[in-house]
């Protein structure tokens, strides 16, 4: 059984050019600004900017192919940076400026990178490592020693676009999160980040007089497409915020007055019990798109209880951004359905065979959005994408009646208890409901009787013991998904999109028994 949302047309161009599409009837319509309105651009001085920091990167030696890497935060200036590479015939390769110069240097290295756009406080790391990079040009988005000022770039004329092939020609190159395995470089064409971006506005859709707060990292999937590329083309002012700060981010809420929120579910839990949240009128807030990683029904529920917003939450990956999405009339728990031509299919774990409505297995996604595969890693290419595009996710979901998808878990995050399979999303979502923890993962843990065993690291927000915790779990499970042991813990570890890291757990616990 295959389920398929309706056709979609992509249009034959470069990304830049679908983005800009409306820029000029936006016009004097702020395109970006920061939280502090220290740096603003309209769309036309957008549009303008990138065309002639394309020509600028043109002169300064970059020729079609060739590799530019961003590290930078939330700026407004980024997607200037992002889309004169673009327009140049760059392929730009989105950097973590939380990441250590060690992943940076290999980051740069396997993709072979010649230039570098970052920004004046990064440029003490960035000279640290250069030596160790094949980059030869380093462009700074302010000013700073070394380094050629972008506003130099942007001194030249505007370009004629550069020839190219938007179903090969690849122009981005962001990092899967590795819940499963190294991070990889998903290579990702012009057709792909148009799809993406043109997905997300028929599934999630702003518009002219919006106004986004644009938290979620730009180097992230879900802050650069589904954020970034599908605002701005929509012609919705994006306002940028380097670094998350609860109170900073309400206060640009109620000051800018945000009508579309982008967040992952660890924002989501602060929106909905967070007492600081009743100091600030957020009352301009129109819709929440919620992505990254699972968001709790409850939690959802609560938000819209205590907002006044609708609230959903999307389905998707960085190597294919976005599947699914919620809709008002969809089953609560569930990602919602299919996007508009993306296909999906349910196939058994161990044979490959499709299954029907209901039954467990891989979900499988096909579309426009699909990645063209890994950074010179053919071999996991062939593991993950089918002969027929086919894009195997890693993910254990069903289909029901009505063609909603419900997500249980990782497939390889499952644990086995004595040959039975524990979902640690499940067991999760049931310690986040009791009144005195705050935060909570689940992992699994070698044991020589039961093979693995559920162990629980509980963030508090009262006094609770553990046994006090293992027995409201085994008041609401099968007696083979109880949590047996409980680690008390200051923070949970997450990814920037709010993934749990259960690497980072699972070495704790490996560390803990010597």
């Amino acid at each position: 059984m295959t389920i398929a949302g309706p056709d979609v047309e992509i249009p034959r161009t470069s990304i830049t050019s679908f983005v800009l599409r409306h820029a000029h009837e936006h016009g004097s319509r702020i395109a970006t600004t920061d939280v502090s309105r220290g740096t603003s651009y309209t769309f036309a001085e957008l549009a303008s900017q990138i065309r002639r920091g394309a020509r600028g990167l043109r002169e300064l030696g970059l020729r079609t192919g060739d590799v530019l890497a961003v590290l930078a935060p939330n700026v407004p200036e980024y997607p200037i940076a992002y889309h004169a590479a673009a327009l140049a015939g760059g392929t730009v390769v989105a950097l973590n400026p939380l990441d250590t110069s060690d992943d940076l240097v290999d980051r740069l290295e396997e993709a072979g990178a010649r230039f570098l756009v970052t920004v004046p406080h990064e440029m003490p790391k960035v000279r640290a490592f250069l030596d160790r990079t094949d980059v030869e040009q380093v462009v700074v988005l302010g000013e700073a020693d070394g380094a050629t000022p972008f506003a130099a770039l942007v001194a030249h004329d505007e370009i004629v676009e550069t020839a190219l092939d938007p179903s090969e020609d690849v122009v981005t190159v962001l990092h899967s999160s590795g819940s499963t395995g190294l991070p990889k470089g998903v290579l990702l064409t012009h057709r792909n980040m148009i799809a993406k971006a043109l997905l997300t506005s028929l599934v999630a859709p702003t518009g002219p007089g919006e106004r986004a707060l644009a938290m979620p990292p730009f180097h992230h999937a879900f802050g650069l497409s589904m954020m970034m590329n599908a605002s701005l083309h929509q012609g919705t002012t994006l306002v940028t915020m380097e670094r998350f700060d609860p109170e900073a981010f309400l206060s640009a809420i109620e000051e800018h007055r945000i009508t579309r929120l982008y967040i992952v579910p660890t924002i989501a839990v602060l929106l909905a019990k967070s007492p600081l949240v009743d100091r600030y009128d957020l009352s301009s807030l129109r819709s929440i798109v919620s992505g990254g990683a699972s968001l709790d029904p409850r939690i959802a529920r609560l938000v819209r209880e205590r907002i006044g917003c609708d609230i959903g939450q999307g389905y998707g990956l960085t190597e294919a951004m976005v599947s699914f999405m919620q809709s008002p009339d969809t089953t609560t728990g569930s990602v919602g359905r299919t996007a508009p031509g993306v296909e999906c299919k349910i196939v058994d774990t161990d044979s490959g065979a499709e299954l029907g409505r209901g039954e467990h297995g891989e979900v499988l996604i096909r579309g426009p959005h699909v990645m063209k595969g890994y950074l010179n890693a053919p071999e996991a290419t062939r593991r993950v994408l089918e002969p027929d595009g086919f894009l195997h996710t890693g993910d254990l979901g069903y289909v029901d009646d009505d063609g909603e998808l419900f997500i249980v878990d990782r497939i390889k995050e499952l644990i086995k208890y004595k040959g039975q399979q524990v979902s640690p999303v499940e067991l999760e979502a049931i310690l986040m409901r009791h009144p005195k923890i705050a935060d909570a993962a689940v992992i699994g843990v070698p044991d020589e009787e039961s093979s693995e065993i559920p162990k629980g690291f509980i963030v508090t927000a009262e006094v609770v013991t553990a046994q006090e915790i293992m027995d409201w779990v085994a008041e609401r499970v099968a007696p083979y998904k109880k949590i047996r042991q409980i680690e008390f813990i200051d923070k949970i570890p997450r990814t920037p999109v709010g993934k749990i890291e259960r690497r980072t757990l699972s070495a704790r616990a490996l560390a803990a028994t010597g």
